[in-house]
């Protein structure tokens, strides 16, 4: 945890109030306790109710109403009052309850590059000034200590899905082709998997294949060839009938494959791109594929003859990342700009613009109950997106924050490379700090985390029953533990 204004500050006073060599000399274990004492402290105070009229009308004032106040109200905003200040200005509000990340205001007093800074000119508002007003805003706008938040309560509680399953044995490998496997030179990292959801069966990425585990045992039990290069994306169908896997060469070819699970054949092939598909899925009722990569264009394909139904071109930068709601309805996409969509999967119309990863999204999932969609990205953002609306339910900023350096005080940020709901509506996260977190379904509620030694972790999954966990590193290590 960095430290904020107010710290920095208290911390500065403690080293002018003595000699230097004598601040110098101070016994490290102090030096702790006085840090200690300072984010306690702050701690604390964050839970502390933020008012319009006690904490945020003084900061208006000393830093904002010559421009924006009764006498003049440069584009319409006029910040004097709670009322006017939660009206906003030409341009609609600039505060929204709740969400301050989304809020004109902070952004602009934060100097975010693609907002006018304010004040214009001048040097940020304090640190402490900064904190205040984003607590207000996260907090609900409360304009007197008596005042109600004006955040929504939201209906995300987590309700279990039915499913689709098969009459019958789930599917499970019966008379699969024998495979000559790739001689590699180092192990292939697990850049994909999935578990079936309602055998247990897993799918992992190997070189040039799909190998396939038995999850009660844990062991391999068949081999799917894919000769067309990495498998990028590996999703079974809803019935736990069909494999989808998606991949290719770089900068020369690439396509999705569908495989019967029983018998490994190839039942249909889709696209023809000229570089790596790098995200693509399956809808649920089988029609449509949908794929992406550095092409930066959405593809919706139809399963029956290969047939390009529509493509979707919104997003500047790579496709990471592309899923279909499970009731089939939407398809949510990301990108390598911090960029996620939300479309129509029946005419590929535009929906809703997800914003708050500032750097590449590496994952998406839905929860199976269609109300909460999750994201990771590389700038240590875990959000739960209500799918409703796509408001960020919950924001975690630090979702796999590394180990801090001893003697570092700074910020520190790790990045989250993969995200999974299991079916029960836990969350499973691996990032770039080596671990692998099991989250509640209550959105933001840590669990358990689990180390991965000596690697990476860069894939997860749950076993249909979500008492088994699995994460793949780089390393080509599977890792599994039982799960609470």
């Amino acid at each position: 945890m960095g430290l904020t204004g107010p710290q920095c500050r208290a911390l500065t006073l403690i080293k002018k109030s003595m000699p230097q060599n004598d601040f110098a000399m101070i016994d490290s274990s102090a030096t702790k306790l006085v840090l200690l004492c300072l984010v306690i402290f702050n701690t604390v105070s964050s839970d502390t109710p933020v008012t319009y009229d006690t904490n945020v009308e003084p900061i208006f004032r000393q830093n904002c109403f010559k421009c924006h106040g009764e006498d003049k109200a440069k584009a319409g905003i006029n910040l004097q009052s709670y009322v006017s200040a939660l009206k906003g200005g030409s341009g609609g509000a600039v505060v929204v309850a709740g969400r301050s990340s989304g809020s004109l205001l902070y952004q602009a007093i934060t100097h975010q590059n693609d907002v006018t800074p304010m004040p214009p000119k001048r040097p940020k508002i304090a640190d402490d000034q900064i904190e205040t007003i984003r607590m207000w805003i996260d907090q609900g706008l409360l304009e007197t200590s008596k005042s109600k938040s004006l955040i929504v309560k939201r209906d995300i509680e987590f309700v279990a899905a039915t499913g689709s399953k098969l009459d019958g044995p789930p599917p499970m490998p019966e008379t699969l082709p024998e495979v000559k496997l790739t001689d590699v030179h180092r192990p292939f990292p697990v850049i994909a998997m999935d578990a079936s959801p309602w055998a247990p069966l897993l799918a992992a990425a190997g070189p040039e294949c799909v190998q396939l585990y038995h999850l009660e045992s844990q062991k391999p039990c068949g081999v799917l060839p894919f000769p067309d290069g990495e498998p990028h994306v590996l999703r079974f169908s809803h019935d736990g009938a069909l494999l989808l896997a998606a991949g290719g060469r770089p900068v020369q070819s690439g396509k999705v494959v569908l495989f019967d699970i029983r018998t490994g054949k190839r039942l249909t092939e889709v696209g023809d791109e000229i570089d790596t598909v790098l995200a693509a899925d399956l809808s649920p009722d089988q029609q449509q594929v949908a794929l992406g990569g550095s092409s930066k264009i959405v593809k919706v394909y139809a399963t029956k003859n290969g047939e390009l139904l529509y493509k979707m071109g919104k997003h500047t930068d790579w496709i990471t990342a592309i899923e279909f709601s499970p009731d089939g309805n939407r398809i949510a996409t990301a990108d390598r700009a911090g960029a996620i969509h939300l479309w129509d999967a029946k005419t590929g119309g535009i929906l809703l613009s997800l914003t708050e990863h500032k750097e590449a999204v590496r994952a998406l999932h839905w929860r199976p109950d269609n109300r909460i969609l999750a994201s990771g990205g590389e700038d240590g953002k875990l959000v739960w997106w209500d799918a409703k609306d796509g408001w960020p339910v919950k924001v975690h900023n630090s979702a796999h924050e590394p180990e801090r350096p001893k003697g570092y005080y700074g910020k520190l940020r790790g990045g989250v490379l993969a995200v999974r709901f299991a079916p029960d509506g836990h969350l499973i996260t691996a990032g770039r700090d080596g671990k692998v977190h099991y989250w509640d379904a209550e959105p933001g509620k840590l669990l358990l985390t689990f180390q991965v030694p000596g690697s990476l972790p860069i894939s997860v999954s749950a076993s249909s029953d979500s008492k088994t966990l699995i994460a793949g590193d780089a390393a080509g290590q599977l890792h599994f533990w039982k799960a609470p």
